[in-house]
């Protein structure tokens, strides 16, 4: 039994040594029971002679085909083949509807906004445009300006001095606010335009702000401010007056108070 197993792992391992071995086997003498062929194993055994197990690896040809062949190729499929004609072909439009991102949405949206801006006037706010002028006279909360603004106070009268020379424009001032507050009336508005055609700046709606801020008139003003969009926007103004024009006298009450 420990010869057949030990035969068996000479023909797993070296098959071609067991080959050589039955052949020799074969070719012996058959009356003859002794197996000489297995004393010259242990002979090569000892010596370490036997040959080495082969591994046999398959190698992979890869067939690597030149341009000019494949276009040799291509041809010889293509023989006989004829193209359609155009005016037989039936065109294919494929309309792909691209999902609406965020971003679109939103691109949309102010392109909207401003269409309406435009076209209607739609979104206009005078107080966040660059022409637009407030300002508050003597110990007056700056609130004032915005609220006047906002419309808080009835306007009452008005005067046109659009068009205008400077010195003209003045005169018609002074005698607008005179009258105005002659007769009570404390919210006013001044038309002056834009000075859209000025060189420059705009000429007559800086002279009224001056005329508002640093002539005799700046005792009677309690705050003033760029119009509503209704009334002329940047292009008037509206003027709120006291009842009385600040005195020296009345400053230095007012102090004396801050001061108790």
């Amino acid at each position: 039994m420990i010869f057949d197993l030990f035969l068996f792992k000479i023909i797993l391992v070296f098959p071609d040594l067991y080959k050589a071995i039955e052949d020799g086997v074969m070719k012996s003498s058959k009356s003859s029971h002794s197996f000489k062929s297995f004393r010259d194993l242990e002979v090569l055994v000892k010596n370490k002679s036997l040959p080495t197990r082969h591994e046999v690896v398959s190698k992979q040809v890869e067939i690597v085909q030149s341009p000019e062949l494949e276009e040799r190729l291509f041809k010889k499929a293509m023989e006989g083949v004829k193209p359609i004609p155009k005016d037989k072909t039936i065109g294919r439009k494929n309309q792909i509807k691209l999902p609406e991102t965020t971003r679109n949405s939103e691109d949309a949206e102010a392109l909207e906004k401003l269409v309406n801006l435009v076209r209607y006037g739609t979104g206009f706010t005078v107080s966040d445009t660059p022409e637009y002028i407030e300002g508050t006279g003597y110990n007056v909360s700056p609130s004032i300006a915005k609220r006047l603004h906002q419309g808080d106070f009835s306007i009452q009268a008005h005067v046109d001095l659009h068009g205008l020379r400077v010195n003209d424009a003045k005169e018609t001032f002074e005698e607008f606010l005179d009258w105005a507050v002659t007769t009570g009336r404390r919210g006013v508005l001044i038309v002056h335009g834009r000075g859209l055609s000025s060189p420059s700046e705009p000429i007559l709606k800086n002279k009224v702000r001056e005329w508002l801020t640093r002539g005799p008139w700046r005792k009677w003003v309690v705050a003033y401010c760029s119009a509503r969009k209704c009334d002329g926007g940047a292009g008037a103004t509206y003027v709120l007056l006291r009842q009385r024009p600040v005195s020296k006298r009345l400053k230095v009450r007012q102090k004396n108070r801050r001061l108790k």
